[in-house]
């Protein structure tokens, strides 16, 4: 077994901390009424606020395994020091903060900050105070920076001191970063199909990113209620339905680029055999290729049935089929070659701009995505050796050679 190397300029944990804000906050929000707002980097690490305006400051802390608070931990007096700030900003006892500190560190069992502890329940005959124990903890330091906060602790009064200590709270041993998902999934996604839950987590997390990243750019400057997190998880479940599949490649682009002018592929040679513009046959491949991507990733999740894709490819078949019969039928062998492109162009058009609207060409009943229905036109387009729809009436004896296609 490897051993684990310790470099004292890591930034491993540090970096980890930032991305653990983030997940954190999204767990502890689907534990909350939905009424909460919360905020990141505005009065702490966290900030949420209740239906009712309370507001509980949150200082997130991902440390190494093994990591106990003492008495004069780094991570709780640098807490309490931004704690104080906005506590004398609010007008102190008159103010509405709680204060809490997550982190997946453990605090010594004899250590005064056991009285922070959730739950715990001291008798009122104990030897001290919590204010007494405070201030006995900070006048033990040597430290400069321990001073500067005893300092600011010591500027309350006895009554406040005992107030704002009150407000404080410490959830130790918190989940780390890497088992947070497996909590989010197993908890408030119980209403998702356990095969669904790791694709919805990733879309929900990527949304969830996405939100976090325009808060702290200022592109969004208001908080993120509960209830908009709970509407997405709704709309992402609602994807993963029996008649639904999960759309994610609306306005995606192929990160090669787009060439009409030298795409070899057979469904745009097939464009070009009808005339179609460089501007419908930019969008073509577009609709190629997030149906192909998207088509893909439907197979690589499980999400569609055995066989489900070659019926849907069997159906769109058969309708370009008919619709063709009923266009090419007054063509014969004499037709001019603008009469022959013009029909071409009117097939393409149907399924191009027609098919969509048809009801029964949905892969299925909610999936109304033009792009997943004109894409797999040009995949079927695409077929190789010989292509299983095609535009121009004499498009198979043209370019048979070319496709290895006997005419």
């Amino acid at each position: 077994m490897a051993e684990t190397t310790t470099d004292k300029y890591s930034a491993g944990e540090q970096g980890l901390g930032y991305i653990y804000q983030g997940r954190l906050a999204l767990y502890q929000m689907l534990q909350l009424p939905e009424s909460t707002i919360v905020f990141l980097e505005k009065d702490d690490d966290v900030d949420f606020e209740d239906g009712n305006g309370s507001k509980s400051l949150a200082s997130l802390k991902h440390k190494a395994e093994g990591e106990r608070l003492t008495d004069l931990s780094t991570d709780f007096w640098k807490s309490v020091r931004i704690w104080l700030a906005r506590y004398k900003r609010d007008d102190r006892a008159k103010s509405n903060l709680r204060f809490f500190l997550f982190t997946t560190g453990k605090v010594s069992t004899d250590s005064f900050l056991k009285r922070f502890l959730p739950g715990v329940v001291w008798n009122s005959d104990d030897d001290k105070t919590l204010r007494e124990l405070a201030e006995d903890a900070l006048a033990k330091s040597k430290s400069a920076s321990i001073g500067t906060i005893a300092r600011e602790f010591n500027e309350l009064t006895k009554t406040e001191k005992e107030d704002f200590l009150a407000r404080i709270q410490i959830f130790d041993r918190s989940p780390r970063i890497g088992d947070l998902p497996k909590l989010v999934k197993e908890g408030p996604m119980r209403i998702i199909r356990p095969a669904n839950r790791d694709a919805v987590f990733e879309r929900l997390e990527g949304w969830w990113n996405d939100q976090v990243i325009r808060l702290l750019t200022g592109a969004r400057t208001e908080g993120i209620p509960g209830d908009e997190i709970s509407e997405k998880i709704i709309s992402l479940s609602e994807e993963y339905k029996s008649d639904n599949l999960p759309i994610t490649f609306l306005g995606k682009q192929p990160a090669e680029g787009i060439d009409t002018d030298n795409d070899p592929r057979p469904f745009v040679r097939q464009l070009r055999e009808i005339g179609i513009s460089k501007d419908r046959i930019h969008s073509a491949i577009l609709d190629f290729y997030r149906a192909f991507e998207q088509r893909s990733e439907w197979a690589r999740e499980n999400l569609l049935v055995s066989g489900e894709l070659d019926r849907y490819e069997d159906r769109l078949v058969d309708e370009w089929r008919r619709y063709k019969d009923v266009v090419f039928e007054e063509l014969d062998e004499n037709s001019a070659e603008d009469t022959l492109k013009r029909a071409g162009k009117d097939l393409y058009r149907w399924a191009d701009l027609e098919s969509g609207k048809i009801h029964s060409l949905r892969i299925r009943e909610r999936v109304t995505e033009p792009y997943v229905t004109r894409g797999s036109f040009h995949i079927l387009a695409n077929a190789t050796p010989t292509p299983r729809i095609y535009w121009h009436p004499r498009f198979l004896e043209r370019v048979g050679k070319a496709l290895g296609v006997a005419a």
